[in-house]
């Protein structure tokens, strides 16, 4: 590769300043090797340079790099010289002009967007000169103090500005936090093709199927057998277990070395429906050689390794035997091999099988299709003949495992259901894990099934649930396997990662060779060395409420979650702009904060101030300053409100003129 650099030799007649460059020679790095050629070279320049044009040669990046600049880094006033028109000497500038990109020569970059020091938003990429390799494509859950915001996706502010650089985009498994912003980002990034196993493939195109205002995505379909070659990536694949079929890790070889990349994994060696994960491709991979291991943490606070799939029916047949009503089962709508589990079982134990669930409903049907679920005939019935069925002959599948207001367990539990009721005699199983965040509106819809006498198994009180991430001994495995020169867990709150590094410190990682990443961080990873720069890509919260997709920002934030706590509180005024004297009484409208027909003292005194304080600043004020107005309105009534509640309402004016 050739680079270059610009030496431009500028001189100046009176006020005005000539500057023009023109290369009259190629230096090779052997030309120019020290600092003393290149002032030798700098002089030379100078001392021919004419006073209308520049002279300008190539140098070699090493030679930049070592020479000092002799120009001043803003343009002083020239003064006119006193020994002549041009006395004073031309001021010397190198500017670099190589065609090499913005990362250093033979270095890759890996770069989080998210999905590290958090639980979701999944996303990260690899950079290496001109070639970007993004994997997976994240949402995120809000928290709940973000009223009314839908999902959280990544900031994709710097791909979108590389996009012509993107090679590819590598999905590894069917779960929202990996696919979920695909629908909001692909179109901003260019359509970049998109390659995934079968069912994530289908999984990502029938969610697509919500946004038929969009462009069609573009996907190829992958096995775990796949290569690709993505510009100077070359990409193979290997089987990992997870709690949906078709998840792959990701053997990245680039020019400084294999980058794995686990997906999130863990070690079953009896799991339902599917194979044990691709171990002698693991060791193949490590005994070629892995620089870089980045694993997914989220299981790294839990000894011991995983649960196997095996044990979780074994325990789930227990509730069968013991239960003589119906059994209500919630769990995660993608937990495919979860429901063949439970179908498995009610066929065994005679019940038949109804599914209610917008999101499970379709993934039971895609899975069907794609033979990743086996259903006996004649065992499934609709949600509306439910109650035409023995209360032992019945198996209820759903989601809302989580708490959430809208599933179907809680319309079940709050009689919102329009065929499902809870009553004595119901076995109701949550057979899930509880998301981090997500434990209070779970414990409150679990008080809620209890009321109505009904009995709740939970993952908590027996194995009915295995997660699908790897847990500590799974994790030092998978970096036996591995081997890895280099190491950076992935995928989970900063707690977890920090765990997840000392695990590998245990393996003999050393621990200058650990990187715990931060979300738009910079690491750069050549073939001696793997560090945190300082450099940070925008990696923020991009919000998506609704239709809009990045259009709530964090003010809008700040005022809905003012307005959850304390309320709102309208004033509107009618102004006489002659007078500057007010029309009429203020009317009030009050949402949250106080209940106006049982503070009419309140109002009252309210309404007073608001007079008052208007007609004390118009009285001497011509024009009226409506502006000002508003702002003292809001600051005064604002005090006089919290001095008499201790309630801080967010405080809206309104002022009419007339």
């Amino acid at each position: 590769m050739e680079f270059s650099c610009t030496v431009e030799v500028l001189a100046y007649k009176s006020r005005f300043w000539y500057n023009k460059s023109a290369i009259v020679k190629n230096y090779t790095h052997q030309d120019i090797s020290s600092r003393a050629e290149v002032a030798k070279l700098a002089d030379a320049l100078a001392s021919g340079a004419s006073s209308r044009k520049g002279v300008g040669v190539q140098i070699p990046p090493s030679a930049y790099m070592i020479t000092q600049s002799t120009h001043r880094t803003s343009r002083p006033r020239p003064a006119r010289p006193a020994g002549g028109r041009f006395g004073r000497a031309p001021a010397l500038r190198v500017h670099k002009t190589s065609h090499a990109p913005s990362s250093s020569a033979h270095t890759l970059r890996v770069v989080p967007l998210g999905g590290v020091e958090e639980v979701g938003r999944n996303m990260s990429f690899l950079e290496y000169e001109n070639d970007i390799l993004i994997i997976d494509m994240g949402l995120q859950f809000p928290d709940e103090n973000m009223p009314g915001i839908d999902y959280i996706i990544p900031n994709v502010t710097y791909l979108k500005e590389k996009k012509k650089n993107i090679r590819g985009v590598i999905i590894t498994h069917g779960h929202y936090d990996h696919i979920g912003a695909i629908p909001y980002l692909s179109a901003e990034l260019g359509a970049p093709t998109i390659y995934a196993m079968p069912l994530t493939r289908g999984i990502i195109l029938k969610r697509q199927d919500d946004f038929k205002h969009l462009p069609r995505l573009n996907i190829e379909q992958i096995t775990s057998e796949s290569r690709l070659k993505l510009g100077v990536f070359d990409v193979e694949f290997f089987h990992v277990n997870h709690n949906i079929f078709d998840t792959v890790g990701v053997a990245i070889h680039t020019p400084v070395g294999v980058v794995c990349h686990t997906a999130d994994f863990k070690f079953d060696d009896h799991p339902v429906g599917d194979v044990p994960a691709d171990y002698a491709k693991m060791e193949r991979l490590g005994k070629e050689g892995v620089a870089l291991l980045l694993s997914d943490s989220t299981g790294a606070m839990r000894p011991a390794h995983s649960s196997s799939e095996q044990d979780i029916e074994q325990n789930l047949e227990e509730i069968f035997k013991q239960s003589h009503g119906r059994i209500i089962c919630a769990t995660f709508a993608s937990l495919i091999s979860r429901l063949q589990q439970l179908i498995h079982l009610a066929e065994k134990y005679d019940r038949k099988v109804a599914i209610d669930g917008y999101s499970m409903k379709s993934n039971v049907a895609l899975s069907q299709e794609l033979g990743y679920l086996k259903i006996p005939k004649g065992i499934m019935i609709d949600v509306k003949h439910i109650n035409d069925y023995p209360d032992k002959n019945i198996l209820f599948l759903c989601t809302g495992a989580q708490g959430e207001g809208s599933a179907v367990l809680m319309r079940v539990a709050t009689k919102e259901h329009r065929y499902v009721r809870l009553k004595e005699g119901d076995s109701v199983i949550f057979s899930s894990s509880v998301i981090p965040g997500n434990e209070r509106t779970v414990q409150s819809l679990k008080d809620i099934i209890y009321r109505a006498d009904a009995e709740v198994y939970h993952y908590q009180m027996m194995d009915i649930h295995a997660g699908g991430h790897a847990q500590e001994e799974d994790l030092m495995e998978m970096m036996r396997f591995m081997k890895p020169k280099y190491f950076m867990p992935i995928h989970g709150n900063y707690y977890m990662l920090k765990l997840h590094g000392r695990l590998a410190e245990r393996e003999g990682i050393p621990k200058s060779n650990i990187v715990i990443p931060e979300n738009g961080a910079v690491m750069e990873l050549t073939k001696d060395s793997f560090k945190m720069t300082k450099e940070r890509v925008p990696s923020n919260y991009v919000f998506v409420d609704g239709l809009g997709v990045g259009d709530i920002k964090e003010v809008v934030l700040r005022d809905r979650q003012a307005m959850a706590a304390d309320g709102m509180f309208v004033i509107i005024a009618v102004v006489d702009t002659q007078t500057g004297k007010l029309k009429g009484s203020p009317d009030i409208i009050s949402r949250g904060f106080i209940y106006l027909k049982e503070s009419r003292d309140l109002l009252y005194e309210t309404r007073g101030r608001t007079k008052k304080i208007i007609e004390d600043i118009t009285q001497n004020m011509h024009p009226v300053n409506f502006q000002y107005v508003k702002e003292e309105l809001r600051d005064k009534i604002g005090q006089f409100l919290y001095q008499r509640t201790e309630r801080r309402p967010m405080v809206l004016p309104v002022v009419i003129e007339i």
